[in-house]
C-alpha cells in the first residue's frame, strides 16, 4: 500500500464523491426536475467535454485504430449499461434491493480479475472482502428488510446486470491503461458513449424545464456531473494503472458507510453502535484488501 498511497487516496476519493452522491443525486431525481436518461444523457455529454479539452490542452495522444474495438467494449460495460441499467434498474425496484444487488461488485471483480487476469486471490484479500461485505450487508438491513418479489424482478434483474457489467468493467480496461494516459481512454469512452446514450436521452434532455431549477437544484445537478461522473471517473480510472481492479472493487464497499456519515451531517440519518461497527468492519476489510504486499504483476 505504501508505494501507492495516491491510487489509494483516488479511489478514498471517488468513494466519497459516490457516497456523497446518495443524498445530492436525489435532490435532482425525486423533484421530477429531468428524466432519468435524460440526466444519464448531460452526465455522459459533460464527462466527454471535460475529457476532450483536457486531452486537447495537456495530453494529445493519439489512439491505434485497432484498439478503438477494445475501447467501445469497455465503453459498453463502463458507461453504456452501467449507468443505463442502474438507472432503469432503481426505477422499477426498491433503493434496499439495489443496495445489496450492488454489494456483488468486488466478489465479481475478484472472480474477473482471477480468470481474465490471472490475479492471486490470496486468503487476505478473501478475509477482507469478507469482512467488508458483512459490514455493508449491516447497513443496508438496518434500513429495512429486502423485499425480492415478482413485482421488483425486473428492476432487480437491471441492477444485476449493472454490477456485473461494472465489474467486468474494471478487469477489461486494466490492459488499455497499461498502454494508454487515463484521459485519452476516457475521452473515447465518453465518446462513444455519447453516440449511443444520445437516441435514448436526447428527448428527457430537450424536455427540461430549466426555469424550475432553484439554486439547490442546480448545486446538485452540477455535482452529479462534474463529480459523480467526471471526477469518479477519472480517480478510478488513475488508480487502476497503480493497483489490482480487486483493490478498486473492494472500494465499493466504502459507499453506504461514507454515504451514512454525509447523510448524518447533514441531518437526514442517524448513528447508531450498529452502523459503526459495521464501518469499522469496512475500513478493516477495505485494509486487508488494499494493503497486501505484493507487487502489482504486469
Amino acid at each position: 500500500m505504501k508505494g501507492n498511497w495516491i491510487a489509494h487516496i483516488f479511489l478514498f476519493g471517488a468513494a466519497l464523491i459516490y457516497g456523497a452522491n446518495y443524498s445530492i443525486a436525489k435532490v435532482v431525481l425525486d423533484g421530477g426536475f429531468i428524466s432519468p436518461m435524460g440526466l444519464v444523457f448531460f452526465r455522459v455529454l459533460s464527462a466527454f467535454l471535460i475529457f476532450f479539452l483536457f486531452h486537447v490542452f495537456f495530453i494529445k495522444e493519439k489512439i491505434d485504430k485497432k484498439d478503438l474495438p477494445k475501447v467501445l467494449k469497455v465503453t459498453i460495460f463502463g458507461i453504456v449499461i452501467n449507468q443505463s441499467f442502474f438507472i432503469i434498474g432503481l426505477k422499477h425496484t426498491v433503493p434496499i434491493n439495489a443496495a445489496l444487488l450492488l454489494t456483488v461488485v468486488p466478489i465479481l471483480v475478484f472472480a474477473f480479475s482471477a480468470y481474465l487476469l490471472k490475479e492471486k486471490i490470496g486468503f487476505r484479500k478473501i478475509i477482507g472482502v469478507g469482512l467488508a461485505f458483512v459490514g455493508v450487508l449491516s447497513i443496508i438491513l438496518n434500513k429495512g428488510s429486502v423485499q425480492f418479489s415478482f413485482e421488483n424482478m425486473k428492476g432487480d434483474i437491471f441492477v444485476f446486470l449493472n454490477s456485473v457489467s461494472y465489474a467486468y468493467y474494471l478487469v477489461s480496461i486494466k490492459p488499455l491503461l497499461k498502454k494508454y494516459n487515463p484521459v485519452t481512454i476516457t475521452k473515447w469512452m465518453f465518446l462513444f458513449g455519447l453516440i449511443i446514450i444520445t437516441p435514448f436521452g436526447i428527448s428527457g434532455a430537450i424536455n427540461v424545464d430549466w426555469e424550475t431549477f432553484t439554486t439547490d437544484i442546480w448545486i446538485a445537478f452540477i455535482y452529479v456531473l462534474v463529480f459523480t461522473t467526471f471526477l469518479a471517473y477519472l480517480f478510478n480510472i488513475l488508480a487502476l494503472r497503480k493497483v489490482n481492479p480487486s483493490v478498486v472493487g473492494v472500494y465499493v464497499y466504502l459507499q453506504p458507510i461514507l454515504a451514512t456519515i454525509i447523510a448524518y451531517m447533514m441531518g437526514k440519518d442517524s448513528l447508531n453502535f450498529e452502523k459503526i461497527l459495521a464501518g469499522i468492519l469496512i475500513f478493516t476489510g477495505v485494509y486487508l484488501v488494499s494493503s497486501q504486499n505484493k507487487k502489482l504483476s504486469d
